[in-house]
């Protein structure tokens, strides 16, 4: 172990602008100063001490001087001076001063103050010198029975360590620990004596456990934890023993402690898999999410509840409590909810699908009452989802589901509604049984549509779907209604003049003078500017629309009317009324044309929209079987082909999904008998203790890769050049959101470098968290000194740095050797993931930063350099494989990352295949990228410029 590695329990800050002082003056300090001279030259001593300076002559003098007193503050420094100094001379023998030291903690031991007492005891937990412990143990062992619990529990403390270390000097500590325990009656110096026993002597432990099983519940959450602890161990170690204690467990699932209920829940888990213990665990994580106010907290709980709900045999117990997970759902943030609805969309079923529609549905209506909040929409659009997987998974439910969901077509909030939509259209095109109750929602809805793109939706639902004449009579007077009185250019330009009814004059007002925004001064009209608003306000949606200049949803329009004309024309036969109809329907789309064509709308129609009603006009002209087969069948077709490509996938996935899930078993794989399986054999369970402890170490054993240049090699990075008096090196580790610089530092020279310190810098979004301390080398020595770096967004960063020292003896200025960059790469950071096209169409709306990449590569195949893109950038393309299948000579392709700091990349890839050029002629095209912050759109352009060429390995 190195020295960086050894184990730290005093970390002092060291400020590095200081002088060092001169041994002199400090020994001047201890021996005559006052008390508060004395303390700040203690203080000296330790710092200096700490840099690796050996100061043996002022020993003597701070056990003369200093020793003696009294004083709280000098007491615990000089705890510190006594855990740090060297105790021992260069042979290995104890110092003939530490008889005197020992002699003075004894007293210490036997202090009327108790905070004296007890700081005592925990500094000898850190003496690793016997010699200096023996004289002690009487003293240690009268402090067990101090009044006061803080000297009490720091003598435990004290009796483990010393036995753990030295088991010779107390061989009976078991025993003592055990018979103190039983006796004792405060909570923290039972915890601290049951642990020990845990770790000395565990049969102990467990014979005072049997004594008290039954008041567990009575004890502590402190010392319950503990006792969690104990029986996970010794069941993981000893699986028969699991009947004697599971009830133990049980009982800690009514623990008035989150804590303790939370850690008792798992160990039933992994104790033991009968349906009754899960459905328990279930219940009590369950309970934590409701009742814990921190969202940290529900959040890990919830994913606590994923994984019980991983395992096949778990799931069925889940899907019995779906509605009691539903009660998470009252906790107002979004994530959550997310989270919730995800894991009951899982565990739905034939038995309790019902149930939750009927919860999903009181949810909905809560929200339309609920005053806006910024995540109500949100919520409301995840509960349409949600609505919309049960209603297709299970087709029984759509009935009951659909006419709630329909009010929000209405809806002011267009990515709700435009949920709704979507579902409308699949249950329309799937449940023929549905379609009536369909056509009858929508149109009562139709009217209070307040948004275009739903408009348009609706329109082409209802051009599509309505078959009867009274449907299609009942399309047209709604249609007639959003239009208003036409024809339309005639009707607003008598309102423009005033030929209007007497109830809409304009009513005169008098001159008022009114400021801009620039601060000039204008006066009003004399004709008041409510009115128009007012007219604005009455005009019809669809009027209203198209007087703004939308007039793609005049084409969406014109599309509908001429599906429901030539499908009236089939119905009905009297040749009077389908001319009529007809005439009507041309008369809307030409008085449109009109008034697309005119000055009155703030935008005029564009050529595209145009040709669309021309088309319709002629197409209701002729009335051709060809155009009707197109307009009738054609876009039916269409639309089925899409919604069963879409089901395809959606299974293909659910598949994988499953197939992942399931444990496959071989045929020749060996059986495991528990209860014939050797102690040391049993590592096919990990210790989740243990795990979860190198978990926040930060020693996560992660998997090696199968490639040998994935290995810990492949990420050192040399700093300095082997000429160079210092050599130096660093291997990188990227943890979730901090750097680890191991960096080896050797000297090269055959002098002491003293004062040696690696001075860092870093460039981009990265933060240095401490700054290393100093070292002193010998020659040819070498030391490893460890670096945390923080990470607080996904770019791009340089860590660049020095070493600097001073030669042992030398009178010339302190030496420098500059280190080589060390480049952060934004790939440790991203990882794949998945959003909805609806999702990503609005990301890349909102993100700001763009940068446009040029494909500049040597490689001629387009799929080959999308998965070449896909492999150097961790981003998943979302455009599905069958739409890039087959060669036409380009491709696009959107692609989408997310980093572990939660923020989104975007790419489009847009490329082709210039044929012209030959078979040999590279990609050429763009890549887009959109992010949140310029540092990620910059970062990962640059990744695609370094890594587009293929190389060659």
């Amino acid at each position: 172990m190195t020295a960086a590695e050894n184990v730290c329990y005093t970390l002092i800050n060291v400020p590095s602008d200081s002088e060092p002082p001169s041994e002199i003056s400090l020994k001047a300090d201890l021996e005559k100063g006052e008390i508060k001279a004395k303390t700040e030259a203690l203080k000296k001593v330790i710092i200096m001490i700490l840099n690796g300076e050996k100061l043996p002559g002022l020993l003597m003098t701070i056990i003369r001087f200093v020793l003696p007193l009294q004083d709280h503050t000098i007491k615990k420094l000089l705890l510190v001076f006594w855990e740090i100094v060297p105790k021992t001379t260069p042979d290995g023998k104890l110092l003939q001063e530490m008889i005197l030291v020992c002699d003075a903690y004894r007293k210490d031991l036997q202090h009327p103050n108790e905070f004296i007492r007890g700081s005592t005891l925990r500094f000898l937990c850190k003496l690793k010198e016997s010699e200096l412990l023996e004289p002690l143990m009487p003293a240690i062992r009268a402090c067990l029975e101090h009044r006061h619990s803080y000297v009490r529990r720091n003598a435990v403390l004290a009796i483990y360590t010393i036995y753990r270390n030295f088991e010779h000097l107390i061989p009976d500590a078991p025993e003592l620990i055990h018979d103190f325990l039983v006796n004792e009656k405060d909570a923290s110096c039972k915890r601290n004596a049951f642990m020990m026993l845990i770790h000395a002597d565990q049969d102990r432990a467990l014979d005072y456990l049997s004594t008290c099983i039954d008041q567990v519940h009575t004890f502590g959450d402190i010392l319950q934890l503990v006792i969690v602890e104990l029986i996970y161990k010794v069941c993981h170690a000893n699986p028969s023993e699991r009947a004697r204690f599971i009830r133990c467990i049980y009982n800690l699932l009514q623990s008035s402690s989150p804590a303790v209920k939370y850690e008792a829940a798992g160990t039933l888990v992994t104790l033991s898999s009968a349906p009754t213990a899960i459905k328990a665990a279930a219940q009590c994580y369950i309970d934590l999410i409701i009742k814990e106010s921190d969202n940290n907290v529900k959040l890990i709980v919830l994913d606590r509840l994923i994984e019980l709900k991983e395992h096949p045999t778990h799931e069925r117990v889940l899907q019995d409590l779906v509605m009691d997970i539903l009660r998470v759902l009252s906790t107002p943030d979004l994530e959550v909810r997310k989270k919730t609805l995800q894991l009951a969309l899982d565990l739905v079923s034939s038995r309790n699908v019902e149930e939750l529609v009927i919860v999903l549905k009181k949810e909905v209506i809560k929200t339309n009452n609920v005053t806006e909040h910024e995540d109500t929409d949100k919520y409301r659009q995840l509960l349409v989802r949600t609505l919309h997987s049960c209603s297709v998974r299970f087709p029984d439910m759509a009935a009951n589901v659909i006419p709630v969901l329909m009010e929000f077509l209405s809806d002011t909030n267009e990515a709700a509604a435009a949920d709704v939509l979507e579902f409308v259209r699949e249950a329309i095109q799937r449940f023929d049984n549905l379609r009536p109750l369909i056509i009858e929602k929508m149109l009562e809805v139709f009217h209070a549509i307040k948004t275009v793109k739903i408009y348009r939706g609706a329109l082409w639902i209802l051009g599509e779907y309505c078959s009867t004449k009274e449907d299609i009579q009942s399309v047209m007077t709604e249609v007639r209604r959003s239009l208003g009185e036409i024809p339309i250019v005639e009707n607003e330009i008598k309102k423009e003049t005033g030929e209007v009814k007497p109830e809409d004059e304009v009513t005169a007002a008098p001159a008022q003078k009114l400021v801009t925004e620039m601060g000039t001064y204008v006066t009003q009209s004399a004709l008041s500017s409510s009115r128009p608003s007012k007219k604005e306000e009455d005009r019809p949606p669809l009027r209203g629309f198209l007087m703004d200049g939308d007039f793609y949803v005049a084409a969406s329009l014109a599309t509908t009317l001429t599906k429901v004309a030539l499908r009236y024309v089939a119905i009905v036969p009297e040749k009077k009324k389908q001319n009529s109809f007809v005439a009507e329907a041309m008369l809307i789309m030409v008085t449109v044309l009109h008034l697309g064509k005119s000055s009155l709308p703030k935008k005029p129609i564009t050529d595209d929209d145009v040709d669309r009603i021309s088309l319709c006009l002629k197409v209701l002209s002729e009335c051709s079987p060809l155009m009707n087969d197109i307009f009738n069948k054609e876009c039916r077709k269409s639309l089925s082909h899409m919604l069963t490509v879409r089901l395809e996938e959606e299974k293909l996935s659910q598949k994988k999904e499953s197939e992942k899930r399931n444990v496959t078993v071989q045929a020749d794989d060996p059986i495991s008998f528990m209860q014939l399986t050797a102690k040391n054999e049993m590592t096919s369970k990990e210790d989740q203790f243990q795990l979860s402890l190198l978990a926040a170490m930060g020693n996560t054993q992660r998997k090696e890769a199968a490639d040998p240049l994935a290995s810990k090699l492949n990420k050192v990075t040399q700093l300095t050049g082997f000429s160079d008096p210092v050599y130096a090196e660093a291997y990188v580790h990227v943890n979730q959101y901090d750097i680890v610089l191991d960096v080896l530092v050797v000297n090269q020279t055959s002098d002491t470098l003293q004062n040696c310190t690696l001075e860092l810098a870093t460039l981009g979004d990265l933060k240095l968290v401490e700054k290393p301390s100093p070292l002193t080398l010998a020659p040819h020595d070498f030391a490893n000194i460890k670096a945390n770096v923080k990470v607080a967004s996904t770019e791009n960063g340089i860590i660049f740095g020095n070493i600097v020292y001073d030669v042992s003896g030398a009178a010339s200025d302190r030496n420098c050797v500059v280190l080589s960059d060390i480049h952060i790469d934004i790939m440790d950071y991203i990882q794949p993931a998945s959003c909805t096209d609806a999702e990503f169409r609005q990301m890349w709306a909102e993100f700001e930063w763009e940068n446009k990449v040029t494909v500049n590569t040597n490689i001629t195949d387009l799929n080959e350099y999308l998965q070449h893109i896909l492999k150097s950038t961790n981003m998943k393309c979302l455009t599905p494989e069958k739409a890039l299948s087959g060669f036409c000579g380009f491709m696009a392709a959107n692609l989408y990352a997310r980093s572990i700091f939660g923020e989104d990349a975007l790419a489009n890839v847009s490329i082709e295949k210039p044929i012209h050029l030959g078979p040999d002629a590279p990609v050429n095209g763009h890549i887009r990228i959109r992010a949140k912050s310029q540092g990620m759109a910059l970062s990962l352009g640059d990744k695609i410029n370094l890594s587009q060429k293929k190389t060659n390995v």
